[in-house]
């Protein structure tokens, strides 16, 4: 294993987990809820929240459906990490100029944020397999996203206190400080990426293509990449499987301080409850590693998703501050490791020499399928004027991920994955199809 890059490929989850808690799961869903919405009711500014997170999917799905495969075909899986974390980062920082009433100018920003982050996760996720051997996978995977928990519960930690104290910054109000907060989320983000993108490096183009060409390609590549679906029977159905859970978590963790804030829960046991599952998390998400070593990635992925099925039914029964701690702990204890475990299956399901064409597709079809989630709990929260229905009906992705989740033989489809693609450099295919895989270079 190649220590240097792995320990900075680590770090960019540390960076842009600022993201994830902050702007995604703590301070921004209140603070749209309580300033921006202000002048809505608060199941439409609900409703609102979760419609903004159901546009911001979409149009991550409908402007990215082919970087992953771009990014083989270019080499430059750095390029675009670099240009979306840019997006992604500025897209915070101009929150600033937030305030009440402004629910349009932050649902715009968040979108562009979501855009950043999502596709920038992309290439992220997709250079596992070249920094990392099979055996191996589960437990970087894991720690990378203990470090992405460690980052994101430090920043928010500062966060909170900014918020509480905001007079020991000198800032005049809790408005101004929370514009502030937005601002360090961008700074963060850019500033720990850096080291990811020193030590990681696309390899020197000898060919060079008009722009034209690339998109040309990559959107050919990605109708093979639907073709070649049938090739892998295992990975269809877990990317199935996939779409369903992966739904239902995205949605507890974009609607759970709206909904909170929703029933009337004070903004600081929010934020504050959102901080202990970052660091609950932290170990949790290791445990999580070591158990899908010893029995196995599946089982683990099992029972991380029946405790979010727990958590969804106790969610509809809340009434208190202390329920809400006690749902942030749950969730985590399973949140880390479950996306861990299932981004690591995934890469064992991928053949390795195409795995940024695979990944962008699982890219793509996960946002498009992680618009569901949000748009039905806006949906019946608009409809029965309260989010308690809404979140109920969350279980619904988990069970059908489950049920998707028992059909898939993992080691079957590992050997399908090998199978074909050694046919595939047998015919010749995949160096008429994609360029060779490159391993970034320190």
């Amino acid at each position: 294993m190649q220590t240097k890059q792995v320990r900075h490929w680590m770090m960019y989850d540390w960076a842009n987990s600022a993201f994830a808690t902050t702007m995604m799961a703590a301070v921004l869903p209140v603070f749209y809820q309580t300033v921006a919405a202000s002048s809505l009711d608060k199941h439409v500014a609900t409703s609102f929240w979760s419609y903004t997170q159901t546009i911001a999917m979409i149009l991550v799905a409908l402007s990215s459906p082919l970087l992953g495969a771009m990014a083989d075909l270019s080499q430059r899986k750095m390029l675009f990490l670099r240009l979306f974390t840019w997006l992604g980062s500025l897209s915070c920082i101009l929150m600033v100029f937030a305030g009440n009433g402004d629910w349009i100018l932050v649902s715009i920003l968040f979108i562009f944020g979501t855009i950043g982050f999502s596709g920038g996760n992309t290439f992220y996720d997709s250079l596992l397999p070249d920094i990392a051997p099979p055996d191996q996978r589960d437990e970087v995977s894991a720690k990378g996203y203990m470090f992405g928990y460690i980052g994101g519960g430090v920043l928010l930690a500062i966060n909170i206190v900014m918020l509480e104290k905001y007079a020991w910054f000198g800032f005049p109000d809790k408005l101004a400080a929370t514009q502030a907060v937005f601002v360090t989320v961008g700074i963060w983000w850019l500033l720990f990426s850096l080291p990811m993108f020193r030590s990681l490096k696309d390899p020197q183009r000898t060919v060079r293509l008009p722009a034209g060409t690339y998109a040309k390609n990559g959107f050919g590549r990605v109708i093979r990449t639907v073709r070649r679906l049938p090739k892998y029977p295992e990975l269809l159905k877990y990317i199935v499987a996939f779409w369903f859970f992966n739904d239902g978590i995205s949605t507890i963790i974009g609607m759970s301080a709206i909904y909170g804030a929703e029933l009337g829960i004070g903004t600081t046991h929010l934020i504050a409850a959102l901080l202990i599952t970052q660091f609950v998390g932290i170990p949790f998400t290791f445990i999580f590693a070591k158990y899908a070593k010893k029995l196995g990635s599946k089982r683990s992925l099992y029972l991380s998703l029946s405790m979010y099925v727990v958590i969804v039914c106790f969610g509809y029964f809340m009434q208190t501050a202390v329920h809400f701690y006690i749902l942030a702990f749950m969730v985590g204890m399973v949140q880390g490791g479950s996306q861990a475990v299932a981004r690591s299956i995934y890469s064992q399901l991928v053949p390795k020499q195409r795995s940024s064409e695979f990944f962008g597709f699982l890219s793509l079809s996960s946002k498009v399928s992680a618009s569901i989630g949000p748009f039905v709990f806006g949906t019946v929260a608009f409809m029965t004027g309260s989010s308690r229905l809404a979140i109920l009906s969350i279980v619904l992705f988990f069970i059908i991920g489950i049920a998707m989740l028992v059909t898939v033989n993992i080691e079957k489809g590992r050997l399908e994955a090998e199978h074909n693609e050694e046919q595939d450099d047998t015919h010749g295919h995949t160096s008429s199809s994609s360029s060779p895989p490159h391993t970034p270079t320190v």
